[in-house]
């Protein structure tokens, strides 16, 4: 069964705010949701599959939101859980299970702080009890790359210096001030060689995205998207033979890449995952827009900057300065390419004439275990 032209992203939200003290995360899911369906045009009345990463139990909120749903997934791949809800909503729209898929993201990881640990999965008795962090097993990756790619911490901050540079045209930015080279690379080490500039911003809030089919998206008074391809893989350890400069995108964006029919070429935008910079540099690499280990060269001189760069990247600050929501920023990544692709984006980072846009989410952690999810979105000409 082919999925392609099957669905069509009708509306999606990003909360405004990134430390909220006032709300629960149920409240903000509510929030979220409501702001996608207005967006869409649509209300949670003609919602009948829901979808989100399972960390507030679906069946909760489906009952607190009031949905009438045949549809449910609680699909949980960290980062890029709420890509694949996209491609799990287009496959249940294609099969007739569904119409109208909402997929929401809430928490509140910078008002709730909590230690890191992961109790109850197979790795923790031998990973966790050793001190290992996020951070930590990120710069293992990166250390890695830079061995054996010659990468150096500066290319690293030219990621970083391209999310300033959209971020400052963004009002809802938790970092919105621009940095240099020097900046990123002065700022305090947090595990070598990242330092704490290379590192995401921890934010509360959220977002939503709700996914239609087309006889729902002809109906509606809004322009939508059209979702042409989708894949998701795992990477994991391969009990310890694990090559941390790659990553689940060398799996899912050629096959997403295949599914609608483009290649990299073809892409106006991209809205990559960046947890760390070093996430950014090998997802560009394993997705196809240039050659393993030049991934460094690839984002100097300003390439990922929108109206200067050939790849405008995370044209809203990305992770890295404006928003990763619940500690899983990939909903926020496809809501900018929305924007993209509808005309939406600040005007000064707009990108000219953009028709096709691919997102990529990462899960887990790169020098481990992760998934990987990648889409591919169109303007709709229908």
């Amino acid at each position: 069964m082919s999925r392609r032209g099957h669905a069509r992203i009708a509306g999606v939200y990003e909360h405004p705010r990134r430390v909220i003290k006032d709300r629960s995360v149920a409240q903000l899911h509510y929030e979220v949701a409501a702001g996608a369906l207005a967006d869409a045009g649509l209300s949670f009345a003609d919602v009948d599959g829901y979808f989100s990463d399972g960390r507030t139990p679906s069946l909760s909120m489906i009952d607190y939101l009031g949905l009438d749903v045949r549809h449910v997934d609680s699909t949980s791949i960290g980062g890029s859980s709420y890509l694949a809800h996209v491609g799990h909503a287009m496959s249940a729209i294609a099969a007739g299970t569904c119409r109208v898929a909402l997929i929401t993201c809430a928490g509140l990881p910078r008002s709730r702080r909590r230690p890191e640990f992961h109790e109850g999965t197979p790795e923790s008795a031998f990973e966790d009890v050793y001190g290992t962090s996020t951070a930590g097993v990120y710069a293992l990756a990166a250390q890695r790359h830079m061995y054996q790619y010659g990468t150096t911490a500066a290319q690293l901050a030219e990621i970083k210096v391209a999310a300033s540079h959209h971020a400052q045209y963004n009002p809802n930015a938790l970092l919105p001030d621009k940095v240099t080279v020097e900046q990123v690379l002065e700022s305090p080490l947090i595990s070598d060689p990242l330092h704490r500039l290379d590192c995401c911003v921890v934010t509360d809030g959220g977002g939503a995205l709700v996914v239609v089919s087309p006889e729902v998206a002809a109906g509606l008074d809004r322009e939508t998207v059209s979702v042409l391809g989708q894949a998701e893989a795992p990477k994991h350890s391969a009990n310890g033979r694990i090559d941390p400069t790659y990553t689940a995108a060398a799996w899912t964006g050629p096959r997403a890449l295949a599914e609608a029919g483009v290649n990299t070429a073809d892409i106006d935008y991209a809205s990559i995952y960046d947890s760390f910079t070093i996430t950014v540099l090998e997802t560009l690499e394993d997705l196809g827009f240039c050659e393993k280990g030049k991934g460094g060269q690839f984002v100097t001189d300003g390439n990922l900057i929108s109206g200067v760069g050939r790849l405008p990247v995370n044209t809203d600050g990305g992770g890295l300065c404006n928003n990763h929501p619940n500690n899983q920023g990939g909903v926020i990544r496809t809501v900018e390419a929305v924007r993209q692709l509808r005309g939406e984006a600040a005007p000064p980072v707009q990108v000219a004439d953009c028709e096709l846009a691919l997102v990529h989410g990462t899960g887990g952690r790169i020098g481990t275990r992760m998934g990987g999810a990648t889409l591919i979105l169109g303007r709709d000409a229908a």
